[in-house]
C-alpha cells in the first residue's frame, strides 16, 4: 500500500521528480564513465610499464636522489647526476633469486649516447640488457623484424617507431645487419663503437618515452658509459709475463717494443685502419656480460603478490648491501609521474562534479519539501508519525536514485559502444600513453557499474537527510495556515 502511495507521489510531482532523476542519472553517468576510463588508465598504465621495461620491482643503489631507469626523477637536477652501479651485485642477485615470489630476474646497465645510422645522428637512451633473461621478463616486447639479442652477442635493437621515423627522413628502409655507430663522451674521452642492427621491435601499449629506448648488449654499454669492471678471470699474456724477467733498466731501452712495431700494419693511421678499429672485437675493453657491473636489477613477481608489501619486507634484507627496491612508478621516472598527475587531475574533476551534483540534489529536494508543506502537514494532522513521513520521502528519493543510477549506467554503456565502434585514434602521444594505446577502446567492467549504482543510491539518500528532517519538523497547524 505504501509503495503505491510513493509511486503516486512521484507521478503527481513529476516535474521535480524528473529533474531529480535526470540529475542523479547525470552524476552516475559521469561517475561510471570517469571511473571506467580511470580504471582502464590505471591498469593500462601499470601494464604498459611493468610488461615493457620496469618489471614489478627495481633494485638500485641507495642514494639521496630518487633514480629511475631514465636517470634522476627530478628534471632540474637530472643533468648533474649519473646512475650509480649496484654494489655487491653478486650477493644481491643471490638474495633476490632466493626470495619467495620472484619468478624472473635480470640485470640492466643504462647510458646516454648518440646513434648514427643512414647519416642521421640523434641522442638515444641505451639499455644494456642481460639477453638471456631480459626478454622472458617482458611480454610487452614484440619482435617486428630480425631477431632478439642473444647472450654474449654484440648488437643493437631499435623500436619500430624509430625505424619508421628514420625511413621517412632518409627515404631508405633499415635493413637487419646494417651498421650503427654509437658515440658517447665524458671525462675519460670519447667512446665510439660500430654494431650491427640485430632486430626491430615494438612495445605493446608504449609509454611516453619508450619509443626512444635502444636495446644493446651490456658489454658495449659499459664501454660507452666508461664503467670500469673488475674481474678475476683476467689472465696475463706471454708478453706481459716476459716483462717480469727483464732488468729494471731494460724497461726504458729502445728495443723493448721493437718487435711489436715491426709486426704492425705499417703503423700508419688511415681510413681503413679506423674502420678496422671500429669493427674489432670489443671483448678486450670489457668483461663477460654475466657478473659485471650493473645499474639495476629487475624483478618479476608471481601474480597475486602485492609489489608494495614485497618491497617493504624485501628492503629489510637489502639495507646492509647499500641497495634499495622501488616500485614501477619510481622506476619509470618522470614519464609515468606526468601521466599519474593527469590521472589525479581527472579523478579530482570527477569528485568535484559529484560534490556539485549532491548540492544541487539537496536544493531540489528542499524545494520539493517546501512545496509539499500542506500535504505533509495534513498527514501529520491525521496522525502520521515522524517515521512514516521519513519513510515516505526517503522511499521516493530511493526509487528516483535507483532509476537515475540505472539510466546513468545504461547511458554510459551506450556511449562506450559508440566510442568503440568509431575506432577513435588518439593523435597526442601523451594522452595515448595515459590511455594505454593509440586506439581508444573502453571496456565494460561490472564491478564499476555496481559501484556506480551504489554511489547513486547512497548520494540520493544522503542528499535526502536534511530535507527529510526539515519535513518532520513541520507543524500541522502552521502547514495548514501556509496552505
Amino acid at each position: 500500500m505504501i509503495c503505491l502511495i510513493i509511486l503516486k507521489n512521484i507521478i503527481r510531482n513529476k516535474k521535480s521528480s524528473l529533474i531529480i532523476l535526470l540529475l542523479v542519472a547525470s552524476i552516475t553517468f559521469v561517475f561510471f564513465t570517469g571511473n571506467s576510463l580511470i580504471g582502464r588508465t590505471d591498469r593500462e598504465l601499470r601494464n604498459a610499464y611493468t610488461e615493457n621495461f620496469t618489471g614489478d620491482v627495481l633494485i638500485q643503489k641507495t642514494d639521496q636522489v630518487s633514480m629511475g631507469l631514465f636517470g634522476a626523477n627530478t628534471p632540474i637536477i637530472d643533468s648533474y647526476f649519473t646512475i650509480p652501479v649496484i654494489p655487491a651485485y653478486n650477493a644481491v642477485m643471490d638474495i633476490a633469486t632466493a626470495e619467495p615470489g620472484v619468478v624472473g630476474i635480470a640485470g640492466q646497465v643504462v647510458c646516454s649516447a648518440y646513434m648514427e645510422i643512414l647519416d642521421i645522428q640523434e641522442p638515444v637512451l641505451v639499455f644494456g640488457i642481460d639477453a638471456a633473461a631480459y626478454f622472458s621478463l617482458f611480454p610487452g616486447i614484440v619482435l617486428e623484424e630480425g631477431r632478439l639479442l642473444e647472450e654474449g652477442e654484440y648488437g643493437v635493437m631499435i623500436t619500430a617507431d624509430r625505424a619508421e621515423r628514420l625511413e621517412k627522413r632518409t627515404g631508405n628502409r633499415l635493413e637487419i645487419g646494417m651498421p650503427i655507430l654509437m658515440t658517447s663522451g665524458g671525462e675519460t674521452g670519447f667512446k665510439i663503437r660500430e654494431l650491427p642492427l640485430t632486430g626491430i621491435y615494438r612495445y605493446r601499449n608504449p609509454g611516453q618515452s619508450m619509443n626512444e629506448v635502444v636495446l644493446m648488449d651490456p658489454q658495449t654499454v659499459r664501454v660507452l658509459s666508461s664503467i670500469q669492471v673488475a674481474t678475476s678471470d683476467a689472465e696475463a699474456g706471454e708478453d706481459a709475463l716476459a716483462l717480469l724477467d727483464l732488468d729494471p733498466g731494460d724497461l726504458f731501452g729502445d728495443d723493448l717494443f721493437a718487435g711489436s712495431l715491426e709486426s704492425s700494419d705499417e703503423g700508419v693511421f688511415s681510413v681503413d685502419y679506423l674502420e678496422n678499429y671500429l669493427k674489432e672485437d670489443i671483448v678486450t675493453d670489457t668483461v663477460a656480460a654475466v657478473g659485471g657491473d650493473w645499474n639495476f636489477i629487475i624483478l618479476r613477481l608471481e601474480k597475486g603478490i602485492s609489489p608494495m608489501h614485497f618491497i617493504t619486507s624485501f628492503n629489510k634484507k637489502l639495507t646492509p648491501y647499500g641497495v634499495t627496491a622501488v616500485g614501477w612508478r619510481t622506476a619509470a621516472g618522470m614519464s609515468a609521474m606526468t601521466l599519474l598527475l593527469l590521472s589525479a587531475l581527472f579523478n579530482s574533476g570527477v569528485i568535484l562534479v559529484g560534490i556539485a551534483g549532491v548540492m544541487v540534489v539537496i536544493n531540489l529536494l528542499l524545494i520539493s519539501v517546501f512545496r509539499r508543506t500542506r500535504e505533509i502537514g495534513a498527514l501529520r494532522a491525521i496522525g502520521a508519525s515522524d517515521g512514516y513521513i521519513r519513510f515516505l520521502i526517503l522511499g521516493e528519493n530511493c526509487i528516483l536514485a535507483c532509476l537515475g543510477g540505472l539510466a546513468g549506467v545504461l547511458g554510459g554503456l551506450f556511449v562506450f559502444s559508440l566510442i568503440n565502434k568509431a575506432g577513435i585514434v588518439i593523435p597526442n602521444s601523451l594522452i595515448a600513453s595515459l590511455m594505454g594505446g593509440r586506439a581508444l577502446i573502453v571496456e565494460f567492467v561490472p564491478s564499476v557499474a555496481a559501484v556506480s549504482l551504489a554511489v547513486a543510491v547512497i548520494l540520493g539518500m544522503a542528499a535526502s537527510l536534511y530535507p527529510v528532517e526539515t519535513a518532520v519538523r513541520i507543524e500541522p497547524i502552521a502547514a495548514i495556515r501556509q496552505g
